[in-house]
């Protein structure tokens, strides 16, 4: 038994007689009626402030604190602390001794070992202390969830994953002073390095200053020899021509500009497929910008995911479509953006960008957000594929995300009790 079940049992009023008049107290035969259980705190002090709850005739407004045991309490050094003196209910699992206020009153006690469904009981014991090793806690039950339910909670989940997407956005708008363009270019550069080298791809897009990347835009060649020389993958005396010729532009561009010397540590290439390596990465960065010299207004302005993977679809420079990396060719293959990358992107990129530029503006755009992830289909992880075999649901990418964001937020951290497929699972 955790305390936290009985902040759950507590908050959502799961014992008998929670609503009734006719709920014995501990302490002496009084009833009590729960008008409102109080907003759960998670920081220190009591655990439920501004409760208020009628005991017998009387009706009271404060704090409820609870525990396992009554001497909890006295464990706590509650009794020393002036944050508990409004407490007007001690909440309890098992009564082992009489608590006292500051005025040597005893303070009224509920107990709930003998109000909460022997049902209840085992389902919190089966769903959160059963010794196994699970993808999830609920996977033996997890297709029973009701499915009105079970989309509610999706959706939730998909905007608290959004907000915590949108939140870094806004981040990095302060540190660009307002530059939504800037923005855009470092979150895609990052989405551009993929897992392995996301930070590198970061880095590199913050050390070059945007006003810089527009001006080298407007050059074909330009950027690319930039971001390839910022990040650090020039040699000092390459073999091959374009090399050279790239290598010659940014030591120009690096003293005209007074670039720094470039990103602090190496592009990576383990555990990379050819596709993703930086250099085939860097380039198809810089060609969409050689090839949209205004890709904010452009992507804000686009609504479908038809419209978003025209305008991301571009390809490598020529030198790139005979290498994967400097000095090996092989036979011309055209290597363009997948749609399954650009998906990413916007998943990644554009969407928390629209969401924050629109919550700039005064706009409401939550429901043509919610109609572009439905348009994209489901992202293919090991994750998502193991909630598969667990529950239909629909194969978009709304739910792929809201997946990831239920195992990383809850279920990695038996956060089954604020989960409501956790509270449905309990409850019935």
């Amino acid at each position: 038994m955790k305390e936290a079940f009985l902040h759950y049992l507590w908050q959502f009023r799961k014992f008998e007689g929670a609503t009734s008049t006719g709920l014995p107290l501990s302490d002496e035969q009084r009833s009590i009626q729960v008008i409102h259980p109080g907003s759960y705190n998670e920081l220190a002090g009591p655990d439920f402030f501004n409760a208020q709850i009628r005991i017998g005739d009387q009706l009271w407004a404060g704090n409820v604190e609870v525990h396992l045991k009554s001497s909890d309490w006295y464990l706590h050094r509650h009794e020393r602390d002036q944050a508990y003196s409004n407490v007007i209910l001690h909440v309890v699992w098992e009564d082992d001794c009489e608590v006292f206020d500051a005025a040597n009153l005893p303070i009224p006690t509920l107990v709930l070992s003998d109000k909460v469904s022997p049902q209840m009981l085992q389902s919190y014991k089966a769903l959160l202390e059963a010794k196994s090793y699970r993808f999830i806690n609920c996977e033996q039950n997890f297709a029973e969830v009701d499915t009105g339910l079970f989309e509610h909670w999706i959706e939730r989940l998909y905007f608290d994953r959004l907000e915590r997407k949108v939140s870094h956005v806004l981040g990095k708008l302060e540190s660009v002073t307002g530059d939504w363009e800037a923005v855009l270019f470092m979150t895609l550069a990052r989405n551009f390095g993929t897992v392995i080298n996301a930070d590198a791809f970061e880095e590199l897009a913050q050390i070059i200053p945007f006003s810089i990347v527009r001006k080298l835009g407007q050059q074909p060649g330009q950027l690319e020899a930039a971001l390839l020389g910022q990040a650090q993958m020039l040699a000092d005396d390459p073999i091959e021509q374009q090399p050279k010729l790239w290598k010659k532009d940014y030591l120009y561009i690096k003293h005209k500009f007074e670039l720094s010397e470039g990103i602090r540590y190496p592009m990576q290439f383990f555990k990379l497929r050819p596709p993703n390596f930086p250099g085939i990465r860097i380039s198809q960065l810089a060609q969409l910008y050689e090839q949209h010299q205004d890709l904010f207004s452009k992507c804000m302005a686009a609504q479908t995911r038809s419209e978003l993977q025209k305008l991301l679809k571009v390809s490598t420079s020529t030198y790139w479509e005979t290498h994967y990396t400097f000095g090996k060719p092989h036979k011309p293959r055209i290597k363009k953006l997948s749609d399954a990358f650009i998906d990413v992107l916007i998943i990644n990129s554009i969407i928390p960008l629209k969401f924050a530029y629109a919550q700039a503006k005064g706009l409401d755009v939550q429901e043509q957000l919610l109609d572009l992830m439905r348009s994209i289909p489901l992202e293919k992880n090991s994750v998502v594929s193991t909630f598969e075999k667990l529950k239909t649901f629909e194969r978009d990418a709304l739910h792929s995300q809201a997946l990831l964001q239920l195992k990383r937020e809850y279920c990695d951290l038996n956060q089954c009790l604020k989960c409501e497929i956790g509270n449905y699972l309990i409850s019935n």
